[in-house]
């Protein structure tokens, strides 16, 4: 039996078609660094802080995780040494769903305004002079909505409540400092 051979296969060398870029190929604006917080334990408000010192494979100096007195130190991880979250989705907890939520009472140390973060996680970034590693989205638990006394705010942020990051490489963040995807 013969077979046919498709007329293509005879055809020139196709030319080689450039990537089209998407948006994971697209170069991701920095972002800017609003807010900066901690605090030493669990339930304790945030304070605001001017710089954060990042100590690389452990934690933010005088923040609750580091200390080991933070919700969750029972259950180390990397990924748990700063995380961030995007001042929009603040705005837009407030102007979609009727839910404020300041940046300190969002309980994450870094409040950015610029970079869009969720498809950010798997990479490095540069927090200021910090060079962090995202490992993985930081959902809103249960006991922030009972703190905050916010109804549904666990549902309506679930997706959206930031990053958690390891430290790779220590150093100062401030506030205004850049944040940049590597």
């Amino acid at each position: 039996m013969k077979t046919r051979r498709c007329h293509l296969a005879w055809a020139a060398p196709r030319t080689r078609i450039p990537q089209r870029q998407t948006e994971s190929t697209l170069p991701m604006p920095d972002g800017i660094i609003e807010h900066l917080f901690i605090t030493g334990a669990m339930s304790q408000p945030m304070a605001p802080q001017a710089s954060l010192t990042a100590l690389a494979g452990k934690g933010i100096e005088g923040d609750r995780y580091l200390k080991g007195t933070g919700t969750c130190s029972k259950k180390p991880e990397p990924g748990r040494q700063v995380t961030l979250v995007e001042g929009e989705v603040l705005d837009w907890l407030k102007s979609e769903h009727g839910l404020t939520v300041r940046p300190e009472e969002c309980r994450r140390n870094v409040v950015t305004r610029g970079i869009e973060l969720n498809p950010l996680v798997g990479r490095e970034l540069m927090v200021g002079s910090v060079r962090v590693m995202v490992h993985r989205l930081c959902q809103p638990c249960r006991y922030l909505e009972k703190l905050l006394g916010q109804p549904n705010l666990y549902e309506r942020w679930w997706d959206k409540g930031g990053l958690r990051c390891e430290i790779l490489d220590g150093g100062i963040i401030r506030a205004g400092d850049r944040v940049k995807a590597l």
